[in-house]
């Protein structure tokens, strides 16, 4: 005769509180989603426009990282610094959970030929000119780290615009690195590698 195992009522209590704690966790995210995030980067991380950031994919670790850089100015922009004001830590890596967990979709490619000379100085970098390839650090299909942005499927416009500010030393965090490679990059390089990132998934 089998004996039945019988939870003690502590675990029972446990098991609710978590699972209560849990559903409070969802609905605090979706609103911060719905009240902060979707109206610029879509409600599940697509983006609007081109001129917002996919963050559908991308790791959560990064993004809490960003949030946090714009609260505490190390990262310039108004409207975000003003959205993470007053984000707790948990906030931020919750919203990075979220999005983390969205599917990705690539971007698509709008000129073959500017993805082609991409995907050259993405792999191999430019020896002449002394740019490494971003594959080193960023991945060989540019999905990056918890540390480092994933870049696959990211608005090309976007990816441009921030190499771009790399290159003007106009982007005041994570520059330790970028503000050295980007400052070597022309603008067609830097069309081209934001036109072969954006068509990985």
């Amino acid at each position: 005769m089998k004996r039945r195992l019988h939870l003690p009522a502590i675990a029972f209590a446990a098991i609710a509180a978590y699972s209560a704690g849990a559903l409070a966790d969802d609905a605090r995210v979706a609103s911060l989603v719905g009240e902060r995030c979707a109206l610029c980067h879509g409600p599940r991380g697509e983006s609007s426009t081109e001129l917002y950031p996919r963050l559908a994919g991308q790791h959560a670790k990064y993004i809490a990282k960003q949030l946090a850089d714009y609260k505490a100015g190390r990262r310039k922009n108004d409207t975000m610094s003003q959205m993470a004001a007053d984000l707790g830590d948990a906030d931020m890596m919750a919203l990075g959970q979220y999005f983390e967990k969205q599917p990705v979709k690539a971007g698509g490619m709008q000129d073959a030929d500017l993805a082609a000379a991409g995907k050259y100085l993405y792999n191999n970098g430019n020896p002449w000119s002394g740019v490494p390839a971003c594959a080193f650090c960023h991945g060989p299909r540019a999905h990056g780290t918890d540390q480092l942005p994933r870049l696959a499927g990211q608005r090309a416009a976007y990816t441009a615009a921030q190499l771009m500010k790399f290159n003007q030393r106009e982007r005041s965090n994570d520059n330790a690195v970028m503000r050295t490679v980007a400052a070597q990059l022309t603008e067609f390089e830097i069309r081209a590698l934001a036109e072969y990132v954006g068509s990985l998934d």
